[in-house]
């Protein structure tokens, strides 16, 4: 697998995985993730794609199929009042083909990104995980993230 910025020739392999993605939510919390929607249109990634401060990871096969993606945003909070200046590599979503896990690819874009981070001057890498999808939470868990901060809720 290579991995490598993503180019608008990902993108119908980006809209591949962004449904699987939107599926898990799906399943897992209909009453606030739709089915069938897309989070980004394409004239939307297109715009992304070339926004160096949110970079698009993709892993791709020998034949240039996308088997993975990371979608990261920079974050820097300078000037805040109560916030330190650290830069920090946000993953917004990180995702492998369904057909594709447990081959390690996910871990391979993981530590792809971490060390981009480190040579962007990232202080950390954070990402939020839905808690219904345990899979990931254990997938993060195995890379060495830990809980951050924790976001709860009650529905009326």
């Amino acid at each position: 697998m290579n991995i490598r910025r993503a180019t608008e020739k990902d993108i119908p392999g980006l809209n591949r995985l962004l449904e699987q993605v939107l599926m898990v939510h799906h399943v897992g919390r209909p009453d606030l993730f739709k089915s069938g929607a897309k989070k980004y249109t394409d004239e939307e990634l297109i715009e992304i794609l070339v926004d160096d401060s949110r970079p698009i990871f993709v892993g791709v096969d020998e034949s240039e199929e996308v088997m993975g993606y990371a979608f990261c945003i920079f974050q820097q909070h300078i000037g805040s009042h109560i916030l330190t200046d650290i830069k920090t590599l946000y993953i917004d979503d990180l995702c492998v083909d369904e057909t594709l896990r447990g081959q390690h690819i996910g871990r391979q874009l993981y530590d792809y990104v971490v060390q981009f981070a480190k040579e962007s001057g990232c202080y950390n890498v954070t990402l939020n995980v839905w808690s219904c999808n345990e899979s990931a939470m254990h997938f993060y868990e195995k890379c060495g993230l830990k809980p951050q901060k924790i976001g709860m809720e009650v529905i009326l």
